[in-house]
C-alpha cells in the first residue's frame, strides 16, 4: 500500500479545493473545460462525478472542444460516472466515510503513477431530500484540513446556481477559501457564513449565530467536534451576534473533541464573554487566547 504524505499547506489547499458557480450551460463548459485540459497536460488523473449532468455531456464537451475524452478514459487517465454510482451509493450521505474515499482514491491514483488526483465534482444533490444532505455543510468545512492539506488531491465543487436556492448556496460556497464564477450579490444576506481558517486548524464565524442561522452553526460545530487536530482555533472577530443556544452548540463541540484539548477562540465579541458569565456551564472545554 502507497503512503499518502500530508502537506499541511493551509494556502496551497485553499486554491485546490474550490467553489465553483454557474448558471448556463456555457458557464458550466468554460469551467470544465480548462480544469480538465490542465490535469491531462500534468499528467494527472482526472474524475468527474456528475449528478445534474449526463455523463455523456461531459464526454461530447470535452471532445468538441478539442480533448480526446474517449481515448482518456480507455487509458484509464478519466473516469466519468455519477454521484449515485460512486459517493452517494450508500444508504445515506456520511462525511466520515467520504473522507475516508478521498484517501483511497488518492492512493489509488498514485498506485497508478499519477503524482495527483484532478476532480470536479457536481454539489446539486445537496438540494435533493436524501437522508445525510444536511450534512454537506459540515462536509465542505472538515475537508480543507482533513482531506486538502492532507492528499495531493484537486477538487472542483461545481454549484448550479439554477438548482440551488441563493442562501444555501451562499452558505455552501463560503465555506471554500476559492470561489470561481461568484455570481455579484445585490446586498448582503443575513445570517452566519463559516469558513475554514488557512493558518491552522480551525474556523472563522462571520455574521449573526442567531436562531434564523442554528442550523449553519450546528455544521460548523460538528466539524470543531469531528475535527482530528489537537489544537484548534475559532476566530470569531467577525461575529457581531451570538446567542446562547449557538454557543451551546460550540461548548458541546468542544467537549466532544477527540484530542480533549481546549477549544481556543480568538476575536470574541462581548457578548460571549457575557454569555459565559450568565451561563457558566458552557464555559469548560473554551480558551480564549490572544491573536
Amino acid at each position: 500500500m502507497q503512503t499518502v504524505c500530508g502537506s499541511h499547506d493551509g494556502e496551497a489547499a485553499a486554491h485546490r479545493h474550490v467553489a465553483v458557480e454557474y448558471s448556463t450551460d456555457d458557464e458550466w463548459a468554460a469551467h470544465l473545460v480548462p480544469f480538465v485540459r490542465a490535469g491531462f497536460d500534468k499528467g494527472e488523473q482526472v474524475q468527474y462525478f456528475a449528478d445534474a449532468t449526463d455523463p455523456r455531456l461531459v464526454m461530447r464537451t470535452l471532445a468538441d472542444r478539442g480533448i480526446d475524452a474517449d481515448t482518456a478514459v480507455r487509458r484509464g487517465q478519466l473516469v466519468v460516472t455519477t454521484a449515485d454510482e460512486t459517493y452517494l451509493s450508500g444508504a445515506r450521505f456520511d462525511p466520515d466515510a467520504m473522507i475516508v474515499l478521498w484517501g483511497r482514491a488518492v492512493e489509488a491514483a498514485l498506485g497508478q503513477g499519477y503524482p495527483n488526483l484532478r476532480v470536479i465534482g457536481e454539489m446539486s444533490w445537496g438540494a435533493r431530500h436524501m437522508t445525510g444532505a444536511e450534512r454537506l455543510l459540515e462536509y465542505e468545512l472538515r475537508i480543507h484540513h482533513e482531506v486538502f492539506e492532507q492528499l495531493p488531491l484537486t477538487a472542483w465543487c461545481f454549484y448550479d446556481r439554477r438548482l440551488l436556492a441563493p442562501d444555501a448556496l451562499d452558505v455552501l460556497t463560503g465555506a471554500h477559501l476559492t470561489r470561481a464564477g461568484a455570481a455579484p450579490r445585490s446586498h448582503a444576506r443575513p445570517g452566519l457564513s463559516v469558513v475554514p481558517l488557512a493558518g491552522g486548524p480551525g474556523f472563522r464565524l462571520s455574521g449573526s449565530a442567531g436562531y434564523e442561522s442554528r442550523r449553519v452553526a450546528a455544521s460548523a460545530s460538528a466539524a470543531v467536534a469531528a475535527s482530528p487536530a489537537q489544537d484548534i482555533t475559532l476566530d470569531l472577530s467577525s461575529l457581531d451576534h451570538l446567542d446562547v443556544a449557538a454557543l451551546a452548540h460550540i461548548a458541546d463541540a468542544a467537549r466532544r473533541r477527540p484530542s480533549g484539548a481546549p477549544l481556543r477562540f480568538v476575536g470574541a465579541p462581548p457578548a460571549l464573554r457575557r454569555l459565559l458569565e450568565l451561563f457558566p456551564e458552557l464555559a469548560p472545554g473554551l480558551q480564549e487566547v490572544a491573536r
